[in-house]
């Protein structure tokens, strides 16, 4: 795997919450970006993405990469980013240090266990660290918790978090772009979280933006 540059290169992260449509759509739209994608999975999360999405993903983070790029690539076509996924005890991996992880990281879903781990700190696997890592270089981190109602202790977490400058970013997708298929609310979340990394898309339209076009071409 060739080095990119590292402001193309970002973590993501897949843990245990509902929402694996979310964290698939977000890993696709940033391979067709070509990023380069450091990709972290929970055990849990291989649990929901079988549960949700039918896929029963390898353990093995080679297959997994196989697996997940023959998906992708049979409903996009070519993806010009690369992805590499790592076990949860690769600690001389990129994520795992300041002097090399990427600046961005979107954990996506994002469960409420990791949500009290990387707000406490705990950094007891890759993902944890990673978490960690961007908080202290004072990076970009977006968490997607998808639970409901939340608790005053999630809530503490993430005001916590947010604080810290962490984006907080709850799996709420909006309906005033009138959207006929499950996809199409996947596709609002994706939209809102590429927007926050300054990721161009065509996913949705903008509030506004189709009258407004429609004004200016009458």
């Amino acid at each position: 795997m060739t080095n990119a540059p590292r402001d193309k290169s970002i973590s993501l992260a897949w843990t245990g919450a509902s929402g694996a449509p979310y964290g698939l759509s977000l890993l696709q739209a940033l391979l067709c970006a070509d990023y380069r994608v450091f990709l972290m999975i929970s055990s849990a999360a291989r649990v929901v993405l079988a549960t949700e999405q039918g896929l029963q993903l390898s353990a093995n983070t080679d297959k997994a990469r196989e697996q997940l790029l023959t998906l992708l690539a049979e409903q996009t076509g070519e993806l010009k980013g690369e992805l590499r996924v790592l076990g949860k005890d690769e600690w001389f991996s990129p994520p795992a240090s300041g002097s090399a992880a990427p600046g961005q990281m979107v954990i996506c879903p994002c469960s409420t266990g990791t949500l009290a781990a990387v707000a406490t700190g705990m950094s007891n696997n890759l993902l944890e660290r990673a978490a960690d890592v961007v908080i202290k270089e004072r990076g970009q981190l977006i968490l997607v918790p998808r639970e409901t109602p939340f608790s005053a202790i999630h809530l503490e977490h993430m005001l916590t978090l947010s604080r810290l400058g962490v984006t907080i970013m709850p799996a709420a997708p909006g309906f005033y772009h009138n959207p006929k298929s499950i996809q199409d609310l996947v596709d609002f979340m994706v939209a809102r979280i590429l927007d926050h990394l300054g990721i161009d898309h065509a996913l949705t339209s903008r509030w506004g933006y189709d009258k407004h076009q429609s004004d200016l071409d009458n």
